[in-house]
């Protein structure tokens, strides 16, 4: 997402970014986990809402936790004085300088950037806060247990304050292995003895298993307002809000009679007559093509309000098209949400065959966004 909402704009699609809505779910996250402190995830531009929106809704937080250095540097030059945290280290040894010089907390998770900053601590006598990482079974980064001790030595002794961090590979399932329980025994085993805070608990964690939370919390897709599990129904008592709201307006409507078909390939035939109306919004804007028919969109239908209204035929580039019998008054002009506080984007998601971290990631640049 890049263009201004106050630009020239002749297509009607528009997403707004609801900044009280950041400050609601980090205020529910605190009282989730009101012992621990926050890192606040915002990687991938801020699981696609922008850094601007979530430097300015999530303020309160501890701290932020991303990816690369560049977007540390971004909130250092636009105000932000509290902790960073790189959720992957360092990728190159070149960027030590730059990660001291901007008061970046480092994930370690590797060998070869233990040695980096052995090196790095034998020309700067400037102690950098790490956060060792711990595979407890998730197999993706981090160090075995084994080696694990030795690394905390390590880095210890070359003078870096040393935090303990895993993360869980199934906190939003019960059973499946490796289970939170068996990852968070693991880990308290290893890091028995040793000093310093500790972080475990993602957004699932944190909603589900408050037993197993840890000095630091690191909520990611709870904050925007989806669900770790991609349903919807799952995170309804944790009383969330949608941050992003993707909306546009009819900008035609057909008539069809019984057996015509809608769209490419034809896949939706009408069974009787009906209004169809077509919607400024494709998936070159990041609705998914593959959303079937039935996926719910939300239409305002004149003084009535807004319903509830299915998709019918295949998503096209720039429009996709939907069954207006449920809204007899929606005409050229109408409002339409795509997801947001109507729509849950997990319910889109999960009629698309994928969860709403993606569609909200994948909203594309030709969408002007509008930070309220």
């Amino acid at each position: 997402m890049g263009a201004s909402a106050n630009s020239l704009i002749n297509r009607p699609i528009l997403a707004s970014i609801h900044t009280q809505a950041f400050q609601h779910n980090l205020n529910r996250v605190r009282g989730l986990a009101p012992e621990s402190k926050i890192w606040a995830v915002i990687k991938a531009r801020a699981y696609g809402h922008c850094f601007d929106a979530a430097l300015k809704g999530l303020a309160s937080t501890d701290g932020f936790a991303l990816l690369d250095i560049q977007d540390a540097a971004w909130l250092r030059e636009h105000g932000w004085e509290g902790r960073i945290l790189l959720l992957e280290g360092l990728f190159h040894e070149n960027e030590l300088d730059l990660a001291q010089e901007l008061h970046c907390d480092l994930v370690v998770h590797s060998e070869a950037q233990i040695e980096w900053l052995e090196r790095y601590a034998d020309k700067v006598h400037k102690p950098t806060s790490v956060f060792l990482k711990m595979n407890t079974g998730m197999n993706r980064l981090g160090l075995k247990p084994a080696a694990y001790r030795t690394a905390f030595h390590r880095l210890h002794a070359a003078g870096y304050r040393m935090h303990h961090m895993t993360h869980f590979a199934n906190a939003d399932q019960v059973s499946q292995q490796p289970t939170v329980g068996s990852q968070q025994e693991l880990f308290n085993q290893t890091i028995e003895g040793l000093e310093g805070p500790t972080s475990l608990a993602n957004s699932a964690a944190i909603l589900w298993h408050r037993n197993a939370l840890g000095d630091w919390v690191r909520p990611g897709i709870m904050l925007y307002g989806a669900s770790p599990t991609g349903l919807h129904a799952d995170i309804e008592d944790a009383h969330l809000k949608a941050v992003m709201q993707l909306h546009s307006e009819i900008i035609g409507i057909q008539e069809l009679q019984a057996g015509e078909r809608i769209g490419y390939g034809g896949r939706y035939v009408a069974l009787e007559p009906m209004r169809v109306g077509v919607v400024a919004c494709g998936y070159a804007d990041g609705y998914p093509r593959h959303a079937k028919d039935g996926t719910p969109v939300w239409i305002h239908d004149g003084k009535s309000g807004g319903v509830i209204c299915p998709i019918v035929g295949r998503v096209s580039m720039d429009m996709l098209t939907v069954d207006l019998r449920n809204a007899p008054r929606a005409k050229i002009g109408s409002v339409v949400q795509l997801w947001g506080d109507q729509v849950p984007v997990d319910q889109v998601a999960h009629m698309s065959d994928t969860i709403g971290y993606e569609l909200l990631c994948a909203v594309a640049p030709r969408v002007p966004v509008k930070i309220i």
